[in-house]
């Protein structure tokens, strides 16, 4: 993984504009997370994105099972392979 400082950057070059639609408990859960860490919410989930991009350098699980995306709770629809 990178270093803590390349994790908690500020970014200043362009951002793409992306919507991303998140079950309740995760976004309370971020929010949560951001106000307890000093961040927006906005910040708190690019921190983590961040913080996970750069700890994988396989697009793979750690038990080497491909990456499937699991169905929102709820959604009633399966996961799209």
């Amino acid at each position: 993984m990178g270093s803590w400082s390349n994790l908690t950057r500020v970014y200043s070059g362009c951002m793409v504009n992306f919507n991303l639609r998140l079950p309740d408990d995760l976004h309370a859960a971020i929010k949560a997370a951001a106000e307890r860490d000093g961040r927006s919410a906005h910040g708190q989930m690019l921190w983590y994105l961040r913080r996970a991009v750069e700890a994988s350098d396989t697009p793979d699980r750690p038990d080497r099972d491909p990456a499937v995306p699991a169905p929102l709770r709820g959604s009633g629809h399966p996961p799209r392979h």
